[in-house]
């Protein structure tokens, strides 16, 4: 761990909250459920189980978690401030998971 005085490491950029940030992009209600989830132990951050609701994530990270019974897999693209809008939530990710069959390309 860095002591008192030490530079930031350019390489590390912002990190959130996982609990908060799946609450933020709009995966969950609320986020108590966002926590209950991760700390079930149902979500993934590049590949490596995560059971820790405040683990830090950062732009470019690839979160895999279950929703409503259905296995996402999303990559980090922005850290949101606010819970905001569903269109801006939308910013905050994009969905790696290959379209089921027949569903139509707005869905």
């Amino acid at each position: 761990m860095a002591g008192k005085g030490a530079k930031p490491n350019p390489d590390v950029g912002p990190k959130l909250r996982l609990d908060k940030w799946l609450w933020q992009a709009r995966f969950f209600k609320s986020r108590g459920l966002s926590a209950e989830m991760v700390e079930s132990g149902h979500c993934r951050v590049n590949g490596n189980r995560v059971r820790k609701s405040g683990h830090g994530i950062g732009e470019g990270d690839v979160l895999t978690f279950v929703q409503a019974e259905r296995v996402r897999v999303v990559r980090v693209t922005a850290l949101g401030e606010r819970r905001g809008p569903a269109t801006e939530a939308l910013l905050l990710y994009i969905d790696l998971d290959p379209p089921s069959e027949g569903a139509s390309p707005l869905e």
